[in-house]
């Protein structure tokens, strides 16, 4: 799947925070179809779409 990264979160939110989740939250009520996945390498949180063929 290709994807375009919308913003990173790093991995260490205070306990109770999901900033990414959050975020990704207010990208689906605006409509965007985004998600959240983890990016082992650089320990962040990454919130994504899937990437249109036309960028």
């Amino acid at each position: 799947m290709d994807a375009k990264v919308l913003e990173r979160f790093p991995a260490g939110s205070p306990r109770g925070s999901w900033p990414a989740e959050e975020y990704a939250a207010r990208r689906r009520a605006e409509g965007l179809p985004a998600t959240v996945v983890m990016d082992l390498r650089s320990d962040a949180f990454l919130v994504v779409v899937p990437a249109n063929d036309e960028d």
